[in-house]
């Protein structure tokens, strides 16, 4: 079979099974939280985690000067710095809340600034939080402090502050640089700039630079998505995430901005994520699980390699954490007990930390079979493998047969999007990009009540 043949067939592939399902960047997934976990049950699994494993944090900074109209995260446009101001206060008091809840000192693995646009906040308040994380939490060498990064306000204060911070990565939200695109999704920002941006990073020592890129913009085109990848390509990033757009106006009311009959249709989406990677992959860049591409030397790529990567709410990581806790509003905690939500309204998330309890809202507590599910679907998501004899044993699982999850994955392995040989499971290379699908096989909740996800492809 031709290149050109493989390409087509994974595309009539990607066609025939594209449906909407979850990301699974955690399991249970999101929407099948619930208001019976609220600040006492966080506090509680705070309390329980092991004082001498390593926490990572996020921090939600739910600010942006613009909207972008693909956006799809919590925030809220601002034309003053006030309510930035008083949400660094709040964040601060917050940040000391969860410090009494772990009840004792705790080390920091990873520190993710994400957003809204973390760099929203003037570079003396973030100097700020960062000291008082530094006075609640042990950081050392080894400690990866990250950040989003808008490429339109990366001022050289900032780079200063960044740099005493000891920021280690950067993702930059690239999206496309098509400047039809660029006006279509309302985020302006030449190549030129992003170019003098990641020079800068660099200047200031920061080892490690991410580009987002989305496919399924409105006006994109096989030719100007290439054109954007190799422009992204001269810059030498050391990881690539390739997102699908996924357009919810139902949710996000600002994303009835984009013209629906400027979006590409599934074939044009389906190749235009295929010939993304395959472009990637050619200047060198191994691809890590569903949409993550990463040098060979990159701490992802080992771990991979490893298979012990790991995926949660940021994507794929290295992060093996089992406590990663949430701070801002609408992040979300995770625990060896279960998931944690903060208020995604700002006011309710304020009124929780000014009455001195956790913002929590909402989230669900593990169960023996959400655990096993969680583990068989971060192993699909992360290593394309799955041995389910090794998972049986694990999870001390009687006469595990799978026959649901078999019967379900057999129109895939029918296509050749995976295989089952013996007990072992495990994704065919046309399968890596529909890892999605092949997971949904063990969501107990999908199977229930599907709710509204994001489409495969």
């Amino acid at each position: 079979m031709t290149e050109t043949d493989s390409a087509e067939t994974a595309k009539a592939l990607a066609l025939k099974h594209d449906r909407p399902v979850p990301r699974y960047t955690s399991y249970p997934t999101a929407p099948h939280f619930h208001a019976g976990i609220g600040a006492r049950e966080q506090q509680a699994w705070l309390a329980a985690s092991n004082p001498a494993a390593p926490v990572s944090l996020y921090i939600h900074v739910p600010y942006c000067r613009q909207m972008c109209w693909y956006c799809g995260c919590h925030t809220k446009i601002v034309a003053r710095y006030a309510p930035v101001e008083d949400f660094v206060a709040h964040l601060i008091r917050e940040t000391e809340l969860v410090a009494e809840a772990l009840q004792s000192r705790r080390r920091v693995g990873q520190l993710h600034w994400g957003g809204g646009t973390p760099n929203v906040l003037s570079p003396a308040d973030f100097t700020r939080l960062m000291d008082r994380l530094r006075q609640l939490f042990d950081f050392d060498s080894a400690s990866e402090i990250a950040m989003e990064l808008d490429p339109r306000g990366v001022s050289h204060e900032l780079l200063a502050a960044l740099q005493a911070a000891g920021l280690k990565r950067a993702s930059l939200g690239i999206q496309d640089f098509d400047p039809v695109v660029q006006q279509a999704i309302n985020r302006e920002q030449p190549f030129e700039l992003v170019q003098d941006v990641v020079a800068n990073l660099r200047g200031i020592g920061v080892s490690g630079i991410n580009f987002d890129m989305i496919y399924g913009l409105p006006y994109q085109t096989r030719a100007g998505f290439r054109h954007s990848i190799d422009q992204a390509l001269s810059l030498r990033p050391d990881r690539f995430a390739v997102f699908g757009y996924a357009h919810v106006p139902w949710m996000k009311k600002h994303q009835s901005r984009i013209a629906e009959a400027a979006l590409p249709d599934a074939a044009l989406r389906a190749e235009l994520a295929a010939n993304a990677a395959r472009q990637i992959e050619a200047a060198g860049y191994r691809r890590i699980g569903l949409d993550h591409f990463a040098r060979p030397e990159d701490p992802l790529a080992i771990a991979f390699d490893q298979a012990q990567l790991r995926r949660n709410f940021q994507g794929y990581t290295t992060d093996d954490s089992t406590t990663l806790i949430g701070l801002g509003p609408s992040a979300i905690s995770a625990t060896a007990e279960g998931y944690a939500q903060n208020a995604a309204d700002i006011p309710l998330w304020r009124r929780a930390v000014d009455a001195g309890r956790l913002a929590t809202q909402r989230g669900i507590a593990l169960t023996a079979e959400d655990r096993w599910r969680r583990a068989a679907i971060e192993r699909i998501m992360c290593t394309g493998v799955l041995d389910l004899d090794a998972l049986a044993v694990e999870f001390a699982l009687p006469n595990a047969q799978f026959p649901a999850e078999r019967a379900r994955l057999a129109p895939l392995i029918g296509d050749g999007i995976a295989t089952l040989s013996g007990n072992t499971l495990r994704l065919t290379e046309t399968g890596q990009a529909l890892a999605r699908l092949v997971a949904a096989a063990f969501d107990a909740y999908l199977q229930a009540g599907p709710g509204r996800h994001s489409r495969a492809v």
